[in-house]
């Protein structure tokens, strides 16, 4: 039975099917941050984008490690909302823009997909719990712990970018 087949009867076949959409979104983010590094002109920033290139890694490894527990193959979906949300900070990586103005629109388009993660990773958290499947709380709160570190960072940037990017 493919993941797309799968008749969702309780909360554990949602569960497995948003762990297969977070995992879609990991992969998309993943190839999509280091070309957001290499257009952001603040070494800071860049740096940021490849220090959550690697916690992305880490992150894709956790949800592995619950879809080995539940006997699943990981993916068989793609997520259409970070396919969007990648799409828009591609769009700002080749924008012409002044390089402060550039930064600023990278970390809005970064701050989305961190938005997105935190909801996803919490809603995954929730349902884990209702499951009883503690190891499963524990690796997905510990990647919901990492977006919100990434997002305040984000915002913390964001504050001297944006005053850059007023010109």
């Amino acid at each position: 039975m493919t993941p797309m087949s799968i008749q969702m009867t309780d909360l554990q076949d949602l569960y497995l099917e948003q762990l297969q959409d977070v995992y879609s979104a990991e992969q998309q983010l993943l190839e999509a941050l280091p070309r957001m590094a290499q257009a952001a002109s603040s070494a800071e920033l860049r740096q940021g984008f490849e220090l959550h290139t690697q916690q992305t890694q880490e992150q894709l490894r956790r949800l592995e490690q619950i879809f080995e527990a539940l006997g699943q193959p990981p993916g068989g979906k793609t997520c259409q909302a970070m396919r969007g949300l990648v799409a828009e900070g591609q769009e700002m990586t080749e924008k012409k823009a002044n390089p402060a103005v550039r930064d600023a629109g990278l970390i809005a388009a970064a701050q989305r997909a961190e938005h997105y993660e935190i909801a996803a990773y919490g809603t995954l958290r929730t349902y884990a719990e209702l499951l009883g499947r503690t190891q499963d709380v524990q690796l997905l709160q510990a990647s919901e712990d990492e977006e919100k570190a990434t997002d305040q960072k984000l915002t913390g940037l964001a504050r001297s970018i944006n005053m850059e990017a007023l010109g």
